[in-house]
């Protein structure tokens, strides 16, 4: 194969993948998902830790989660028992980074015709969150606590890995950091020891192409505008 067709290639999976927010009941088989992991490990860690450590669930585990994060999810007294084990978001929100922010907010919204100030409605759509957009896999993925910020950089390329190893077998994908609140909830359900810290979620199946939710395109910035060459 050339190098041209290379480039296309990658590019064209890189470009691809995005947040599928809507999922059918199609099953993934575990040799798939081994795969996808196997090809994900790849990613660079410091000191080659490879710090990542991944649970898969599906089936009646899957639903008996979910249940139990939706049901706390939409009580507002039990969910604010829950907080999250570290800072995902930052304390202050500033411009550009809250406008961006806001603008996701305001075009999903918009797709599913839920208006300003329907803060029921809104609820209930982040609580799809916990039923992982009805996909048929759910991934969790832990670190050990001792890690340093470093591995958590890896952590990040590691996860990217997996969403496009996903995306370039026709799966698709949502890296979900609405679990981090429930980590307690997710950690019984699970069995996760206490030395291991969970970074996220993420759902993984086939996209649902008669959501309206996943017509959403987010917009990213164009490199010369967060990029400087000095020479």
């Amino acid at each position: 194969m050339k190098q041209a067709e290379i480039t296309r290639i990658v590019d064209e999976v890189i470009r691809g993948r995005r947040s599928a927010r809507g999922f059918l009941p199609t099953p993934v088989s575990k040799e798939t998902i081994l795969e996808i992991l196997d090809v994900a490990a790849r990613a660079p860690s410091g000191t080659n830790t490879q710090p990542w450590q991944v649970i898969v669930v599906s089936g009646g585990k899957k639903e008996s989660l979910t249940k139990e994060l939706i049901e706390t999810a939409l009580d507002p007294i039990n969910a604010a028992e829950h907080t999250q084990e570290y800072s995902y978001y930052p304390e202050k929100w500033v411009a550009p980074y809250i406008d961006r922010r806001r603008k996701v907010g305001y075009d999903l919204y918009g797709l599913l015709g839920i208006a300003k100030g329907e803060r029921e409605r809104m609820d209930q759509q982040f609580a799809r969150n916990y039923s992982f957009f009805d996909a048929p896999i759910g991934l969790f993925f832990t670190i050990d606590r001792i890690m340093g910020q470093g591995s958590w950089l890896d952590y990040g390329m590691f996860l990217q890995n997996v969403m496009l190893a996903a995306h370039a077998r026709g799966l698709d994908t949502c890296p979900q950091a609405a679990f981090c609140k429930y980590h307690r909830i997710i950690a019984r359900h699970l069995e996760i020891p206490e030395q291991q810290m969970l970074v996220c979620g993420m759902a993984m199946g086939y996209e649902d192409s008669s959501k309206i939710e996943n017509r959403l395109r987010t917009e990213r910035e164009p490199s010369t505008s967060f990029t400087r060459f000095l020479e």
